[in-house]
């Protein structure tokens, strides 16, 4: 087998399993443990997964996530159901930007459905789907390609930004807590505060498993936001927190406010 062909393979285990075993995947693929280690650590260097004591993980930690391969994989269900519930925000002739990310990407090309729009965005994968598409008109951000994040970063990106204005503004974030929203990466959270400098309405999209979590970066305060959108209810101390902040809280698996 091939390197590359086990390296995918690994992959695949982990977007089934959140983990793998070093010493199980020896035994699977029939190779030392030497091996798997180099293999390990190859994906660990394209930011895939993150090598813990006898194994990988690519569950989050306050400074890493995983790389855009496996979280488009991930969560499908969820993603669709926020989608769907920021679409009922956005009219045809709007703009709107979209930032980077699996569940933005899903977003992104649910659009199509009430075109015409202009659409603002650095997330390659949504470059790539509606590029082309009647009644989009498309501006794509430039940047600095980030395979992790498969999205446009960095000064240019922020510098085009500061000269566009939006409607909406769609901001994922892997992690809220404490009223706040964070991210692990700089170059993200610049482009991401750039978005919400630029829009006159901003909605913000968290899973609610990862309300509770934090990351290296605070984001913004979740104040800053007029909407934010999660796929399922989170336990009542967090509901009541977001109540006391005066946060409207929507969940979209019912479209209810909280």
């Amino acid at each position: 087998m091939r390197r590359e062909e086990r390296q995918q393979l690994i992959v695949n285990l982990l977007v089934e399993n959140k983990t793998v075993d070093l010493d199980d995947l020896a035994d699977r693929f029939n190779v030392s443990k030497m091996t798997i280690h180099r293999d390990l650590d190859d994906l660990e260097q394209a930011g895939v997964l993150r090598k813990v004591r006898g194994g990988a993980t690519i569950d989050a930690g306050t400074q890493f996530e995983s790389d855009f391969r496996i979280r488009e994989r991930q969560g499908n269900e969820a993603k669709l159901a926020m989608a769907e519930t920021a679409l009922e925000l956005v009219e045809p002739g709007m703009t709107v930007m979209v930032n980077d990310g699996s569940m933005a990407a899903v977003l992104g090309e649910m659009l199509l459905q009430k075109r015409p729009l202009t659409l603002i965005t650095n997330n390659a994968a949504i470059m790539e789907r509606l590029k082309g598409e009647a009644g989009i008109t498309l501006i794509a951000l430039g940047g600095i390609y980030s395979a992790k994040f498969n999205a446009y970063l960095g000064v240019v990106t922020e510098e085009a930004l500061s000269r566009l204005r939006a409607d909406i503004a769609f901001i994922s974030t892997p992690a809220v807590s404490g009223g706040r929203a964070y991210h692990m990466d700089d170059n993200v959270v610049r482009a991401k505060r750039a978005m919400i400098a630029s829009s006159t309405w901003t909605c913000l999209l968290v899973n609610h498993q990862r309300i509770g979590h934090t990351a290296l970066h605070v984001m913004a305060d979740l104040a800053d936001f007029d909407a934010v959108i999660t796929d399922s209810a989170p336990d009542a101390a967090v509901l009541e927190e977001f109540e006391q902040a005066g946060i409207t809280l929507t969940i979209a698996s019912t479209q209810d406010p909280i």
